[in-house]
C-alpha cells in the first residue's frame, strides 16, 4: 500500500477538517442560515485578499473569473494590453479575441519576468488601452512578476489593472489596494486549499464604473448581478454550497495562522526545495521564482515526461510537467497551500529515487540532506 501525495501547483491538498465540513449536511442556499455563511465568507475574503473592494464568487474554475474580468468592463473594439509570459498569461489574450476585443501583446520570454518599463512604453504607444492584464505567478513557468512596479505604471493612465493571482494568492507578497490593482482573480484549488470549483474576482470603484459602460454579452458571469446580490449577502445564481462552507473554514485557518506567517512558510519551503534540487545538480528554470512552486529544468539525456509519470504511477506522488513548448523540458513541484516541511522532504526523496531509476548521475541523498538542513 502506498499513500497518495499531491504536490502539484493545483489542485493542492485539502485539510481534513475542511473535507469534513464539506461532507456536512447540505443547507439550502436561499435561507438565513446560508446567508450567514456568505456574510462571514464575504468579509473574510476581503481580509485575505488585502482589499476593501467586494470579492464576488462564481461556481467555476479560475478561468471563469478571467472571462468575467474581460466581458464585464470592455466593449467590442476596445483595446487592452496583455502580458503573455506563459500559458496562463496567454489565456487573457485568447478570451479577449473570442469577444472581439483587440489586444496588444507583451510577449515575455518563458522563465523571465515582465518589465514595468516595457509596460510603460506599450501604454505610451497605445493611449487608448482600457485595461492591462497581468499575472502574479505564472504557474506554467514558475515566475513571479513585480505587480507593484507594473501597478505604479498603470496608475498613471486611465486603464485598469487586472491581475491573475490564482496560484500566487497567499504564496507571494501581494498588496492589491496598495499596488493599484483594480481586479484580482483567484481560484479555490491553490493557496485557498479547496477542491476546484470556486472562482473569485474583486472589483475596485474604477473597475465598477467600467462595468456600467460595458456592452459585451454576459449573463451568468454578470458582475452587475453579482455585485447587487453581494450587498444582500446573496448570490444571483445557485452557489456551490458545500465548497463555500469549506471556504468558510479555510479562511478561518488562513487568518488564524496569519498572512505574514503564511508567506514566510511558503518562502521557507520554496527555498528548501530549490536548494535541494540544486544540490542534485539540477537547474531552476525561472530567473525570479514564485514561492508557490519550483520549476526545474530536466537534465540533458533524461526523459522529462518519464519523471512525472514514474512519480505518479510508481511513487504515488503527483507533480506537474511542462506545458506547451515546455512539455518534457521542465517539471514543477509545488509548496503551496496545505503543505509542510515533511511534504517537501518527501517530494525530494521521491524525486531522487526516480532520477536514479532513469539513469541520472548525482550524489544520492544530497537533495534530502539539504532540505532537512534548511527545514530543521
Amino acid at each position: 500500500m502506498r499513500k497518495y501525495r499531491l504536490m502539484s501547483p493545483g489542485p493542492t491538498p485539502v485539510p481534513e477538517k475542511v473535507l469534513l465540513k464539506m461532507a456536512d449536511t447540505i443547507i439550502h442556499h436561499r435561507t438565513p442560515q446560508f446567508q450567514a455563511v456568505l456574510k462571514s465568507v464575504n468579509e473574510k475574503l476581503k481580509k485575505v485578499f488585502l482589499t476593501k473592494n467586494p470579492v464576488v464568487m462564481f461556481a467555476s474554475s479560475g478561468t471563469g473569473a478571467m472571462e468575467a474580468s474581460v466581458i464585464n468592463i470592455l466593449s467590442k473594439g476596445d483595446k487592452v494590453l496583455v502580458i503573455r509570459g506563459g500559458k496562463f498569461g496567454e489565456r487573457f489574450g485568447d478570451i479577449a479575441k473570442a469577444y472581439g476585443v483587440e489586444f496588444v501583446p507583451y510577449d515575455v520570454v518563458n522563465g523571465e519576468e515582465a518589465e514595468a518599463a516595457k509596460v510603460a512604453s506599450l501604454l505610451a504607444a497605445n493611449p487608448g488601452i482600457k485595461a492591462v492584464y497581468a499575472t502574479l505567478c505564472e504557474t506554467s513557468t514558475g515566475v513571479v512578476n513585480d505587480i507593484a512596479k507594473i501597478g505604479a505604471v498603470v496608475a498613471k493612465t486611465n486603464a485598469v489593472l487586472v491581475v491573475d493571482a490564482i496560484s500566487g494568492l497567499t504564496a507571494d507578497e501581494f498588496k492589491p489596494d496598495d499596488w493599484g490593482v483594480d481586479m484580482v482573480i483567484s481560484g479555490s484549488q491553490k493557496g485557498l486549499m479547496l477542491p476546484p470549483g470556486l472562482a473569485f474576482l474583486s472589483v475596485s470603484p474604477k473597475a465598477e464604473k467600467m462595468v456600467s459602460e460595458s456592452t459585451l454579452p454576459k449573463y451568468y458571469f454578470s458582475l452587475k448581478a453579482a455585485l447587487k446580490a453581494i450587498q444582500k449577502d446573496d448570490t444571483p445564481w445557485t452557489p456551490a454550497v458545500s465548497l463555500i462552507q469549506g471556504l468558510n473554514v479555510v479562511l478561518d485557518m488562513i487568518l488564524e495562522e496569519g498572512l505574514d506567517k503564511i508567506l514566510v512558510r511558503h518562502g521557507k519551503l520554496a527555498h528548501a526545495t530549490r536548494e535541494a534540487v540544486k544540490a542534485l545538480g539540477l537547474e531552476i528554470f525561472p530567473k525570479k521564482p514564485s514561492n508557490a512552486l519550483t520549476a526545474v529544468k530536466v537534465p540533458e539525456g533524461i526523459d522529462g515526461k518519464a519523471i512525472v509519470k514514474k512519480l505518479r504511477d510508481e511513487q504515488n506522488l503527483t507533480i506537474a510537467g511542462g506545458q506547451s513548448e515546455l512539455e518534457g523540458k521542465i517539471f514543477r513541484i509545488a509548496h503551496l497551500g496545505y503543505m509542510d516541511e515533511y511534504d517537501t522532504i518527501m517530494s525530494i526523496a521521491a524525486l531522487e529515487i526516480v532520477l536514479k531509476q532513469l539513469g541520472y548521475k548525482f550524489p544520492q541523498g544530497k537533495g534530502v540532506s539539504k532540505a532537512v538542513e534548511l527545514l530543521g
